[in-house]
């Protein structure tokens, strides 16, 4: 397994100049096509969701395959298991979303529009934080044991919240950034389409909409801090951390439409991200072990995946098992009344 290479200075990297360019300019087409696609405001139908859904599963999957052709299969299984661990975090992303586009009371046709200003101030900020992280692990080899200790502090953070219920609790009047800007700017009551701007009194002033726009990028930073050091921690290739996080983030707008119904049944999804962060976080640790004392043992990538996945599988399994039992349980409640 590798994480990042053995003399400080340099991360070894597949990420020629020609494929970073070409990657890049791929993701700006693909948030270029979605603003062009939410231009006008609809309702999203699950038939349109399902197919893009489908396309941004396809694409990263393909890329993998072409990673394991041309780099072979460390850097494919690298990419693979760095992608699943940001698509799980990503669903937590959606989570909060939902709680927000909800607090907001944002018109179903508007809500796209929404998610994509949050996607493309996610992928703004996690490419400043994938650069950050690239100079940091090249200079000191104990930036590893910091990105290890944040993923374990998150870990405990989200585990605690989810035995206390609080993991995805939203209070629209106690965020920051919201009451920072009504107490800047006056906001106008309703919603006027996708535009930010409005009038009150003759004087310009914010929409509802700016607001949640606002507030959605204001998590997108918590979620950077977590989401760049975990796949850090499966691969210290700089340019497979920003694709694996660019095609995590890309495909969430049609995703969120697909797993509406399903994210309040997800209820155990704390407790496996969680695991996977606190097992990550060890990973690091180990690893900056290894770079000052050879006999410590390392994690290896195949490995990785293989608790990644069951944890994922398990923690669903109990989390559809557990919202079921809740829904009888209610139905028999109705039944009785």
């Amino acid at each position: 397994m590798y994480l990042a290479a053995a003399s400080p200075g340099a991360l070894d990297s597949i990420g020629t100049p020609t494929l970073w360019g070409a990657t890049i300019v791929g993701v700006i087409a693909l948030l270029v096509l979605d603003f062009l696609l939410t231009r006008k405001p609809h309702e999203v139908s699950m038939k349109e969701a399902v197919g893009w859904s489908v396309f941004y599963i396809a694409l990263p999957l393909l890329f993998g395959v072409y990673v394991w052709a041309d780099f072979g299969s460390d850097r494919g299984l690298e990419y693979l298991t760095g992608y699943l661990v940001e698509k799980s975090l990503s669903v937590d992303n959606l989570f909060v979303f939902m709680l927000l586009l909800t607090a907001f009371a944002v018109p179903r046709a508007l809500q796209q529009r929404v998610l994509l200003y949050g996607i493309v101030g996610a992928l703004i900020l996690r490419g400043i934080f994938i650069a950050l992280g690239a100079a940091a692990l090249a200079r000191f080899d104990w930036m590893f044991l910091v990105f290890g200790l944040i993923l374990l502090v998150t870990a405990v953070k989200i585990l605690r919240d989810a035995i206390k219920g609080t993991d995805h609790a939203v209070e629209v009047d106690r965020l920051r950034s919201v009451r920072l800007m009504r107490k800047v700017f006056p906001v106008t009551g309703e919603y006027d389409g996708p535009h930010m701007l409005g009038r009150v009194d003759g004087r310009r002033a914010l929409t509802p909409f700016a607001l949640v726009v606002v507030a959605v990028l204001a998590t997108d930073i918590v979620f950077a801090v977590d989401s760049v050091p975990a796949v850090y921690g499966i691969t210290g290739d700089p340019f497979l951390v920003f694709a694996t996080n660019a095609f995590a983030l890309l495909g969430l707008r049609a995703l969120y439409f697909v797993l509406e119904g399903a994210l309040s049944k997800l209820v155990h999804l704390g407790y496996g991200l969680a695991v996977i962060l606190a097992f990550i976080g060890a990973k690091l640790g180990l690893h900056w072990a290894h770079m000052q004392w050879p006999s410590v043992p390392e994690v290896p990538t195949l490995l990785s995946l293989v608790v990644i996945v069951a944890v994922l599988a398990v923690t669903t399994a109990t989390s559809l098992v557990a919202s079921s039992r809740v829904e009888r349980e209610k139905a028999r409640s109705a039944e009785k009344v």
